[in-house]
């Protein structure tokens, strides 16, 4: 007689309410077996420590051949192109980051932001010409990270159209695989193409600079900026949006950061840990076996760590299931952990910081122009946030 096996339970996607990690994840402990989509049975981690330490192990393989989809069976599973520092392990990881670590330090950051309040500045008077009720999407949140960026490339602003469309293809889980490799090609093309123009005609941007080191390619060069096109207008626009939702709908901290808003800095890091927008797991390869939690995770086992729910866990955060903007949210995992940490992540803080700032400051009697349950969450992307954002005041 055949021994059944319990059945493995598979990552809950829909959420009980609209803000919170889906409720089943705090049930199962901090390491428990997972069944991912393609029916691989490996392992979910929702503790904030063992997510930290998976994060920072580099035993845990993030190469695309070797990781599994806890929500889709059908993602390519190609080897990372040249460039693609997100989905290579070191040496090739480390040799791409290395160049494009001193970009991104602190103080360039801090050198951007005349610019980048010159550009909030001017959504904000486009919001107030255009007059209530506004999409606060498309005439704040996404287009200020988006021609932020750009500037930082060297991509051209009107070229937006294509590459905006086609991330958000990629992004979308109800996509097919054939839609998504298309729109991912369409995009690699069209940096490609760029990089070659630059090659001929160098500016002051990114782009060139990465063109005038010795040993990269085009192919290295394009897919670089890819990667840094993609996060870094599709991440910073979600918080902004869905963060001016949590805030609209918490009128008790959205006071307390109007009648302080010296509370930004902590408030940014609050909005970060409660909403953490990259919500269907962090996925790793177990190169050997290692021990963690108590457990052993066998070499060629996947992993899944759910940043959200890391960054609700009890044992790290005081209340954690509750937005305070003047707690101490110190420590989240929202920009991940370890060497692959979100590379941009100072410049999307001073978006977030000059946008909310802004924001409440030129709209004191910012409100939804809409009920919030009739704001269309994005549950099916990859990237969580709102659709769509009907603001008056």
């Amino acid at each position: 007689m055949t021994e059944t096996l319990p059945e493995v339970p598979r990552l809950p996607v829909d959420r009980d309410t609209p803000l919170d990690p889906p409720a089943e994840l705090r049930t199962r402990g901090p390491l428990s077996r997972l069944t991912f989509a393609d029916g691989t049975v490996g392992w979910l981690v929702t503790s904030h420590e063992l997510a930290r330490a998976v994060l920072a192990d580099n035993r845990f393989s993030v190469r695309n051949e070797l990781r599994k989809s806890p929500v889709r069976a059908d993602l390519r599973t190609d080897p990372a192109k040249p460039g693609m520092f997100l989905a290579q392990d070191p040496p090739d990881h480390t040799r791409y980051r290395r160049l494009l670590t001193g970009q991104f330090t602190v103080r360039r950051m801090n050198q951007l932001i005349p610019r980048i309040q010159e550009i909030t500045d001017e959504h904000i008077e486009g919001m107030r010409r255009h007059g209530p009720p506004v999409d606060l999407v498309q005439a704040f949140a996404l287009p200020i990270p988006s021609l932020v960026i750009c500037e930082i490339l060297g991509v051209p602003y009107d070229e937006r159209e294509g590459f905006q469309r086609d991330t958000h293809i990629v992004l979308d889980l109800t996509r097919t695989q054939e839609e998504i490799r298309a729109a991912l090609e369409r995009i690699e093309d069209y940096l490609l193409n760029l990089v070659r123009t630059k090659r001929r005609q160098p500016s002051d941007d990114m782009l060139s600079g990465l063109i005038a080191e010795e040993g990269l390619t085009d192919e290295e060069i394009a897919n670089m900026g890819f990667l840094l096109l993609v996060a870094g207008h599709e991440t910073t626009a979600n918080m902004l949006g869905l963060g001016t939702f949590t805030l609209l709908t918490n009128p008790d901290q959205l006071a307390l950061l109007r009648d302080d808003p010296s509370l930004v800095d902590n408030a940014v890091e609050e909005l970060l840990r409660y909403l953490t927008i990259i919500h269907f797991g962090t996925t790793r390869a177990t190169l050997e076996d290692v021990e963690l939690g108590g457990q052993v995770i066998k070499a060629g086992e996947p992993v899944s760590i759910h940043l959200p729910a890391a960054n609700r866990d009890p044992m790290r955060f005081v209340n954690p299931d509750r937005l305070s903007l003047n707690g101490n949210p110190a420590g989240h995992v929202a920009f991940g952990h370890g060497i692959h940490q979100c590379l941009g992540q100072q410049l999307a803080r001073i978006e977030m910081r000059i946008g909310f700032g802004t924001l409440l400051r030129e709209f004191p009697t910012l409100r939804l122009a809409t009920a919030p349950q009739d704001v269309r969450l994005r549950e099916q992307m990859a990237i969580f946030g709102v659709h769509e954002l009907q603001v008056a005041w």
